[in-house]
């Protein structure tokens, strides 16, 4: 598994010349960053002297949390299955019309799981900016900072994720499905850009 092994390993991997891992990879690996970010600020938190108020806001972000860490550190291998599950249908044979027919229904059907596995990684990236500003607005002052990284953890990982969409829904024949998906991603992407600054802001303005 990619992320049981040490970070310079991903990143060796990551500067290979091998397809795998790549943007959609760390594109999740973004997204969790932020996630495990804001995790830190609520376990910081929990129980810090002055903040007992606080403390079962944070609770409650600490359990949303850690759930999207968990997804979106699968969504590491699940966007390695996703390319490769692409390049072996593209290598299927293409002799006679049956073949090419098989070939053909099987790269639409990896092309929509490697559009549906980035938009998937969006989404949850945009639950992880949401959790950044609960964790923000109530957090412990001297960790701050770092739920202002996560925050901008998560907003890379939304952008990084929305390209993965945008190269692979194009060549979708259900023209109905990569609207759909360009669609949401565009809303996320609009909402998250302006959340995102406005809990950077937040966090710059209780930082002095």
């Amino acid at each position: 598994m990619l992320t049981q092994g040490s970070v310079e390993k991903f990143l060796d991997d990551l500067a290979s010349g091998a397809p795998t891992p790549g943007g959609g990879s760390a594109a999740a690996i973004m997204g969790a960053m932020g996630a495990a970010l804001v995790s830190m600020v609520c376990n910081v938190t929990i129980g810090k002297k002055g903040y007992e108020a606080a403390e079962p806001e944070m609770r409650a972000v600490l359990g949303e949390s850690e759930n999207v860490r968990r997804r979106l550190t699968a969504m590491v291998a699940g966007d390695v299955a996703a390319f490769d599950s692409l390049m072996a249908a593209y290598k299927l044979p293409k002799a006679g019309d049956e073949d090419k027919t098989r070939r053909a229904a099987a790269i639409q059907a990896a092309l929509r799981r490697a559009t549906e596995a980035p938009l998937d990684c969006a989404r949850a990236c945009a639950e992880v900016i949401a959790l950044a500003r609960r964790a923000s607005e109530a957090g412990y002052l001297n960790v701050i900072s770092d739920g202002g990284v996560g925050v901008l953890a998560g907003f890379t990982g939304l952008r990084s994720a929305a390209l993965n969409v945008y190269i692979n829904a194009p060549a979708l024949k259900d023209r109905a499905f990569a609207s759909q998906a360009t669609a949401e991603l565009e809303k996320l992407l609009e909402f998250s850009a302006a959340e995102s600054e406005a809990v950077y802001t937040l966090v710059r303005g209780k930082l002095g």
